[in-house]
């Protein structure tokens, strides 16, 4: 049951990987980006044309209502409610907006209603009573889709009885001296329906929503598309590393659309030219590898089927022919070794035996070594020591990094040349210099001299008995010490070889 539930979990996490994809987010993003501005947009435009029509039908109410309060005053409706045209123009005004007018006196009484249901009674609201205080006010439920609205029914004081000093006549007509004295005597209180605006919103939301819709089709194959185009050449870069995954040929990519693309494809096709180089100098190396391997076989195969053939061989010839069959081995016996020295250096730097060395005594026995060496060639080994120096280090790793630097400072020399091995050493650091005036390196083969299976010169390489690894050797050596090795070198005048090797090792 379980398993059943892990592989279901699995067929739905499989389906939905797609998800993660570049293209799928630019997608969303894109839609996203897209339909946010248009909700807004529709919904601003929508609100936009709410409140336009709203102040719209307030200013055009404020009119009618003014000129409504007018004639009600003129023709002094508060007293005497019995006017045909009056009544008739109130009317008029309710059915118009869909509304309802009250005329209310100064006793706060309904004195007309075109609903005819309020008449005779008292109504007392906010809006009422800042209106009598001679304020004008308008508010929009929308809610309840409606505009309530106060105007206030003045008269003149002069047609108006009062009896009173003029500051008393001022006072009831809130008017200032000089100016025209009026009286609120009434509020004409207007509810008009919004109705035809809600329904006129709708209609524009409706069609809004559609174009909204079609714009959102329009949006989604757009941003699609966009994203197909977008993450175009990233699929020409996985394409080539599938290529190579698979062994197959690939050449150099040229992706130029965008920054990140080009610094990917700098990057892809330096490893592919490394990869190549690498491939190539492996299939020599097998190649050579092969050869220098079967030829000292086959040297002493053809010796001592030599000697076999032979009755009464005579000693001398037995003993030229057997230190020729020790050369062979020997021959053999090196190549093997260094195979078996790289692949200890493939090892984990958990293998490596620290111990506390005398760095000036290993290299002198380095260099009794392999003086006799140099002097088949009228090569003078010189060893400089500025300072006694010990440090933490693998004395049998050390030792073949350093006796390779030296042994193909001879190898690749000329004939009376010399070999100068200087040790020097700071509070932190020691450093191993070894140079000599050979045949020197080439400038474009600098960057691969480390790198295994490479030979600078091939011919050279084989005639000496060189195998292309001693100095991958070294470099892992150094490397394991968290050490550093570097190269100075000018084709025909020399090279030097540099490396330095912390006090103390430090493990990671």
């Amino acid at each position: 049951m379980r398993a059943d539930i892990l592989s279901f979990l699995k067929k739905i996490w499989s389906r939905l990987r797609f998800v993660k994809s570049l293209r799928f987010r630019i997608f969303i993003i894109v839609v996203i980006v897209s339909y946010i501005p248009m909700v807004l947009m529709r919904y601003g435009i929508l609100n936009n044309y709410e409140d336009r029509a709203v102040s719209l039908r307030i200013q055009e109410l404020e009119n009618q209502t003014m000129i409504l309060a007018n004639h009600l005053a003129t023709n002094n409706y508060l007293q005497d409610t019995s006017s045909e045209t009056i009544n008739a123009e109130l009317l008029q005004l309710s059915n118009l907006y869909d509304g309802r007018v009250l005329v209310i006196d100064q006793n706060y009484t309904v004195v007309k209603d075109t609903y005819g249901i309020s008449e005779g009674k008292t109504i007392i609201s906010e809006e009422v009573i800042r209106c009598f205080k001679g304020e004008n006010t308008s508010h929009y439920d929308s809610d309840n889709q409606f505009i309530e609205m106060t105007t206030p029914i003045t008269v003149s004081v002069e047609s108006v009885e009062v009896v009173g000093s003029e500051e008393a006549i001022e006072a009831i007509a809130n008017t200032r001296p000089g100016e025209p004295k009026t009286k609120i005597v009434g509020v004409l209180l207007n509810s008009a329906s919004t109705d035809s605006i809600t329904t006129n919103i709708d209609i524009l939301d409706g069609k809004a929503y559609i174009l909204q819709i079609l714009l959102m089709i329009f949006v989604v194959v757009l941003s699609w598309l966009a994203a197909v185009v977008l993450v175009k050449p990233f699929e020409k870069v996985t394409s080539s590393i599938r290529a190579v995954r698979d062994g197959l040929e690939t050449e150099a990519l040229e992706v130029s659309d965008y920054d990140e693309t080009e610094h990917i494809i700098s990057a892809f096709n330096e490893i592919l030219k490394r990869m190549r180089t690498l491939d190539k100098s492996r299939q020599e190396f097998v190649s050579n590898v092969s050869h220098e391997l079967k030829t000292p076989i086959t040297s002493i195969k053809v010796l001592a089927d030599s000697l076999n053939a032979q009755e009464d061989v005579p000693v001398e010839l037995y003993k030229e022919f057997m230190a020729d069959i020790a050369d062979e081995i020997e021959r053999e016996n090196k190549i093997i070794n260094d195979l078996l020295s790289l692949v200890k250096m493939d090892k984990a730097a958990a293998d490596i035996n620290i111990e506390s060395v005398n760095i000036n005594e290993m290299i002198e026995l380095i260099l009794k070594r392999l003086r006799p060496i140099a002097e088949q060639k009228d090569i003078d080994v010189i060893y400089e020591s500025v300072r006694e120096v010990v440090a933490e280090v693998d004395e049998v790793k050390l030792t073949l990094a350093v006796s390779n630097l030296v042994e193909n400072a001879i190898k690749y020399n000329e004939e009376h040349g010399y070999v100068k091995v200087t040790l020097d050493a700071d509070h932190q650091f020691f450093t191993v210099v070894v140079e000599d005036n050979g045949i020197g390196i080439p400038e474009d083969s600098k960057e691969h001299i480390f790198e295994r299976f490479y030979r600078v010169d091939k011919s050279h390489s084989r005639k000496i008995g060189g195998t292309g690894l001693g100095l991958s050797i070294t470099r892992n050596a150094i490397l394991m010490h968290r050490g550093a090795i570097g190269v100075e070198s000018e084709e025909g005048k020399g090279t030097a070889f540099f490396i330095k090797i912390p006090l103390t090792y430090v493990s990671k």
